[in-house]
């Protein structure tokens, strides 16, 4: 896919709009680190390996039981009032 872009000045910098279209192909969003190259006159743009990884629920879940274990073992330091000078 190729897509004409205009180079235009912001602030300091050059910069060119990426079309949303172009981002998903890259499998990339805005934000993201550009490896930016030049090979035979060409510009090449990859994305940085090692982005922003994306979790399934259960990686995200992972751990959540041993956290609710931890956090039953502790309930007694959040339980009850001050008996000191404590700022509540």
């Amino acid at each position: 896919m190729a897509v004409a872009a205009k180079i235009r000045r912001q602030g300091g910098a050059a910069v060119i709009t990426i079309p949303p279209a172009l981002l998903k192909l890259l499998n990339t969003e805005v934000g993201a680190e550009m490896s930016l190259s030049v090979v035979d006159g060409d510009l090449i743009a990859r994305p940085v390996s090692g982005g922003r990884k994306r979790y399934s629920l259960a990686e995200l879940l992972r751990g959540a039981e041993a956290m609710a274990e931890l956090n039953s073992e502790t309930a007694w330091a959040r339980e009850g009032d001050p008996v000191g000078r404590e700022i509540s």
